[in-house]
């Protein structure tokens, strides 16, 4: 296994076994646990800890198929160090940026996260720092079914949405954020495209 695939995979590990560890634990360590938008400066670190609290049992198992699939692809790929990196910063970042709707008065659970990492995948994909075959189509298809959801969300117009299925609401404005952030970060740690790069000799004199 490549030393750049054992981080993104870490980061799935410590995702799933946190989310299964605390939907286990006791509801005062949930509490302290779970991001609320009045009161998060005072428990910072819920801006990590939030993704690993879940609702319900579909909410958990949903988000756990989810990061499965993500730790798959990766054991099949292997993504470099930086899409690691990006997915770690996208991580506090997700649920930092649902302070931008007011109606968002708590959220929990890991699918900003898995938006993220979708993302940051797909750009890679697309810039040919994963090599694989297709690598360029794999990414393109990737991003097209992230962004078509998104579209289909609204998230923007829409940052909460009563999920009757799953008896729950669901923060869509996380969904987009995720994907944001993933986009982001993704293209600053992707670029320039794999094949390029920018010129490091010194130039000769000339005209312009």
């Amino acid at each position: 296994m490549r030393p750049s695939v054992r981080d993104w995979l870490l980061l799935c590990a410590l995702h799933g076994v946190a989310s299964m560890l605390l939907w286990w634990a006791g509801e005062d360590l949930v509490e302290t646990l779970t991001f609320r938008s009045d009161s998060w400066t005072e428990s910072p670190w819920t801006l990590w800890t939030t993704a690993w609290v879940h609702m319900n049992t579909p909410h958990l198992i949903g988000n756990q198929l989810a990061l499965g699939a993500l730790t798959a692809t990766a054991w099949i790929v292997h993504p470099p160090r930086a899409c690691a990196l990006a997915w770690l910063l996208a991580w506090p970042l997700t649920t930092l940026t649902l302070l931008i709707w007011p109606q968002i008065g708590y959220a929990v659970g890991l699918s900003g996260m898995l938006h993220a990492g979708a993302l940051v995948l797909a750009v890679h994909l697309l810039f040919k720092h994963i090599r694989v075959p297709k690598a360029r189509r794999w990414g393109g298809l990737l991003l097209l079914a992230v962004l078509a959801k998104l579209a289909l969300e609204q998230g923007w117009s829409q940052p909460v949405a009563w999920d009757p299925g799953n008896d729950m609401s669901v923060v869509l404005a996380a969904h987009l954020a995720g994907g944001l952030w993933g986009l982001v970060l993704g293209l600053a740690t992707a670029w320039p495209p794999a094949g390029q790069r920018w010129p490091t000799d010194k130039p000769s004199s000339g005209a312009a």
